[in-house]
């Protein structure tokens, strides 16, 4: 039998990854999809605050695609977008040094696009021997099937994909708490 822990993010050594969730790449998306992701984006970043661990967020070539949404970038005041022209996070040194300082071994990956950036970040970050964990309504591409493909390349790579819900709740682990109080809210 598998170790089942593996399917499981564990808060204590997880980091959220915000990839590239900007104004003119999100003006592609189909508009209801933008808005579920967007949501659950902020239901992740409001576990990350509670449970106290870092968020990174990217901006792939800004100067052209624009920065990060104003909806996501709010609470996230005090971060600063990482630039990048790789496709993959990866690809940027103060992205892997991060992960390195802060001791990160779990990554719950969000953002657009699903079959690009996302997909090429789990990538490494799993040749890297990290746990990935993707929310697939927390990630977009302008066309379902891309999407669908971009999760199924990642499934067969070795990520754990799941939904928002289903890893706020494994991170919890328990009802009846005052952070289980706080944070169910978000998904009713």
């Amino acid at each position: 039998m598998p170790d089942l822990s593996a399917f499981r993010p564990d808060p204590r050594h997880a980091a959220l990854v915000i990839v590239d969730v900007q104004e003119k790449l999100s003006a592609a998306m189909p508009m209801d999809v933008l808005q579920q992701v967007v949501r659950h984006i902020g239901v992740l970043v409001a576990a990350a605050d509670e449970f106290h661990f870092p968020v990174l967020l990217t901006e792939q070539y800004p100067q052209g695609l624009g920065a990060t949404l104003e909806a996501i970038k709010l609470p996230l005041a005090d971060i600063t977008p990482l630039e990048k022209m790789s496709f993959s996070c990866c690809g940027v040194a103060e992205f892997r040094r991060q992960l390195e300082v802060k001791q990160v071994r779990d990554i719950l990956l969000v953002g657009m696009e699903t079959h690009v950036c996302v997909t090429q970040t789990a990538l490494d970050l799993l040749t890297d021997h990290y746990r990935v964990f993707v929310p697939a309504d927390a990630v977009c591409s302008r066309s379902k099937q891309n999407w669908r493909l971009g999760l199924e390349l990642m499934r067969q790579a070795g990520a754990v994909i799941g939904s928002t819900e289903m890893f706020l709740f494994m991170m919890l682990g328990e009802a009846g708490t005052d952070r289980f109080r706080k944070l169910s809210k978000l998904v009713r």
